[in-house]
């Protein structure tokens, strides 16, 4: 008897819809949303996330105000976008930072009109925290509309 269900994991991986979060420096909004959607999608969609001038570290008042909900994104680095994760993504959502990404055919794009974090106290961030939260949860009942 074969064990297939080596199989039918990397199947439901390959089904999994991907979404890709962009901002200038990948170390605030961008890394709040990544942080959330893995966290309240349980694996159940791909998650990328980049900038086109990344930072050199994650944003403290991110880190603290995501450690307040339970979400620990101390150990993200943040990443230069590349055409191949716009490529591999379904769903890129741009975080009105007025980044231009490539565009390609049968992709989902947004872009979220959110404050910048840089430079502001956990307390300016939390409610910048919380309406990213909001979407990711509007974004995952569209993604994952059986859930």
């Amino acid at each position: 008897m074969t064990d297939n269900s080596a199989t039918a994991e990397t199947a439901n991986q390959a089904d999994r819809p991907s979404v890709l979060f962009v901002c200038v420096h990948n170390a605030g909004r961008s890394q709040m949303a990544a942080g959330y959607l893995e966290h309240l999608a349980q694996g159940a969609i791909e998650v990328r996330s980049a900038g086109s001038e990344p930072a050199d570290k994650i944003n403290p008042s991110a880190v603290e105000a995501m450690l307040e909900e339970g979400i620990d994104i101390r150990d993200q680095k943040p990443k230069i976008l590349t055409t191949q994760a716009v490529k591999d993504s379904d769903v890129v959502i741009t975080m009105g930072c007025g980044d231009t990404c490539p565009i390609f055919p049968g992709k989902r794009y947004e872009d979220w009109k959110l404050e910048d974090p840089a430079g502001k106290g956990v307390d300016s961030v939390r409610p910048i925290r919380d309406e990213i939260r909001a979407r990711i949860e509007t974004l995952i009942s569209e993604l994952l509309p059986t859930r």
